[in-house]
């Protein structure tokens, strides 16, 4: 059976440096696994590998997606499992969980919706809201999904319209699209949560630096549904609005420091508690790799060892 790769953690905690130096060793491509690198317009706001790294080594599934559509599990699922055919050593990069348990655990294959299922869904959402469209859900679906999820609120709604039944029932009844046809090993990043607050915070202001609000004045110039995932990046509605004088800078950083930080304390809670792999295949590492060049040499070899070992 081929080998892939997962390097997965929560944001900042520097997975992306770690598949790249893999990548270089291995002869690997870093394929993307996080929702957000998809969409072609957040370069900056979504900490994109840089077109040099990209040069370093084959990389796929970033900024492949217009911000005006809106991506998905099973969108990426397809995209990504194309990328891996055609790699030597696909290294999956991400944070998004979900997308990743798709690939190693397999997805459930839901029914397709209609236009106007869709269409209406979206003025619903529109008219009344997250919370006011949650409580119009199937108790099974409003169960499973905060009351500000409007996307996959929005979502349950135009299967229920669609079909007739929750979006809950058709997950636990459809059969599922099987684990891809790899032997996956996983590297999962959990470093100190006060490691994660100071490196988010100088990435923020790396951001601002580097064209944060230029890049979020282009999208908002698009007048796009602000329910769009695009739309709800980390940094996009506190760069909205400040751009609108709702807010100052400092607020802006404030709330959006905030925000990815609690951010990440959900994803490392998700990684610790929804394991991608059998954790013989699993290797956890606890501290940030702001570059594979900074870790101790006993860090780097016990890295190398778990990979060469597994391989």
């Amino acid at each position: 059976m081929r080998q892939a790769l997962i390097v997965a953690g929560p944001t900042c905690s520097g997975k992306s440096a770690l598949a790249l130096a893999l990548a270089e060793r291995l002869g690997g491509t870093v394929i993307n696994a996080d929702a957000m690198q998809c969409y072609r317009e957040l370069r900056v706001l979504t900490a994109r590998p840089t077109p040099e790294e990209e040069a370093r080594a084959p990389h796929a599934l970033y900024g492949v997606l217009p911000a005006a559509e809106a991506g998905s599990v099973a969108w990426w699922r397809e995209r990504a499992l194309a990328a891996m055919e055609g790699a030597a050593l696909p290294i999956l990069c991400g944070g998004t969980g979900m997308y990743l348990r798709a690939l190693t655990q397999g997805l459930s294959a839901l029914p397709p919706v209609t236009a106007q299922a869709r269409a209406e869904a979206r003025a619903l959402l529109a008219a009344l809201g997250a919370p006011g469209l949650h409580a119009r859900l199937d108790p099974e679906d409003a169960a499973q999904i905060r009351p500000s999820d409007s996307q996959r609120i929005a979502r349950a709604h135009e299967v229920w319209l669609s079909t007739g039944r929750s979006l809950a029932a058709w997950q636990r009844a459809a059969p599922l699209l099987p684990p891809a046809p790899y032997a996956f090993r996983a590297l999962l990043l959990d470093p100190p949560r006060a490691a994660l607050r100071e490196a988010i915070a100088a990435r923020w202001a790396a951001m601002l630096a580097g064209g944060a609000k230029e890049e979020v004045a282009a999208l908002l110039a698009q007048g796009l549904d602000p329910a769009l995932p695009a739309m709800r990046a980390h940094g996009v509605p506190e760069l909205a609005a400040l751009l609108r004088g709702e807010i100052d800078e400092a607020e802006a950083s404030r709330r959006a420091i905030a925000h990815t930080i609690a951010y990440t304390r959900r994803q490392a809670t998700w990684f610790r508690h929804q394991p991608l792999v059998d954790p013989s295949a699993t290797h956890r590492i606890n501290t940030r790799i702001a570059s594979v060049a900074q870790l101790s040499e006993s860090g780097r070899a016990e890295i190398f060892a778990f990979v060469d070992r597994t391989g």
